[in-house]
């Protein structure tokens, strides 16, 4: 019956000989034969195609696993018989040489029990010295390879123990930068907020700025200005007002004087008319300067 649940290890492929009645057939009498050595009736269920072939590869396969176990169990028992019947010689040879276990020392006895668990546990199958060298040998080797198993895994061990550490003191550092950045949100938010703040109010003043650009761009090009102006035009046009300012200060000077002067009125009257002259004369040459001065920017 324990080869009936061993479904996942049978063969799953049909057989091609024979028909389904056989097959069918074949199936009945290993089922009978299963659950009769276990005590119990087949239960009923339908033959179907499917289940004809399923039970049957279980059938061939257990078939199969019983016949190879049949063949080991009589090897063994061949090997048993034999065993027994050489033990059988070996102690009537011990009893003809006065050697029989129920004669010899129990100390004797003891040194032969370990002796053979000895050999039983180095896999020999004889006790000559040279069997328990190669042997031990074997065993040296092995150790020897054990050993070197073990330093390598310690080894390995140490690696991933530093490797670990590693990690763990560069997760503690991570985790202490994230508490900082936890503590930082709250501070780094008002000052977002105070950016965008500011940003709205640089947004709004230069809003007001470029209106204001505006504004005075139309202002220059109602009055005439022109970009070609350089500096240096300014800086001598400047020069040419100081200059004009002195010559007019004579003028201004002498006109405050007559304040002075006791009120002849046809005196006044030519003084006066002379310093208009005058004034003129320094008006017109002050236009001419200017004029000059205007001149090579509109050309």
């Amino acid at each position: 019956m324990s080869d009936m649940t061993g479904s996942d290890t049978a063969p799953s492929s049909e057989p091609k000989g024979g028909s389904d009645a056989a097959r069918i057939s074949e199936v009945k009498s290993w089922l009978t034969s299963q659950f009769e050595s276990s005590g119990k009736q087949v239960p009923s269920f339908d033959y179907t195609h499917r289940t004809v072939t399923h039970l049957h590869n279980l059938a061939t396969a257990s078939q199969a696993k019983s016949q190879a176990a049949t063949i080991v169990a009589n090897d063994f028992r061949q090997k048993a018989s034999e065993y027994r019947a050489q033990a059988a010689r070996v102690r009537e040879i011990l009893e003809s040489a006065g050697m029989a276990q129920e004669s010899l020392p129990s100390n004797v006895v003891s040194s032969a029990q370990v002796l053979a668990n000895v050999a039983n546990l180095l896999n020999i199958r004889d006790t000559e010295l040279s069997s328990f060298l190669v042997a031990m040998g074997d065993i040296s080797l092995r150790k020897t390879g054990v050993e070197e198993k073990r330093a390598k895994a310690q080894k390995d061990s140490n690696v991933l123990l530093d490797y670990t550490r590693k990690a763990i003191q560069r997760l503690t550092y991570l985790k202490k930068i994230l508490a900082q950045l936890e503590d930082d949100v709250v501070p780094c938010e008002s000052q977002m907020e105070n950016w965008k703040t500011n940003l709205e109010v640089m947004a709004a003043k230069e809003e007001q700025y470029i209106q204001q650009y505006k504004k005075y761009e139309m202002l220059l090009n109602r009055v005439g200005y022109s970009p070609k102006i350089s500096h240096r035009e300014l800086v001598e046009m400047a020069e040419h007002r100081k200059e004009l300012e002195k010559m007019t200060k004579p003028v201004v000077d002498t006109l405050r004087s007559y304040q002075d002067l006791p009120p002849d009125k046809a005196l006044a009257a030519l003084a006066i008319e002379d310093k208009k002259r005058q004034f003129a004369a320094a008006e017109k040459y002050l236009e001419e300067v200017l004029q000059s001065a205007l001149e090579p920017n509109d050309k």
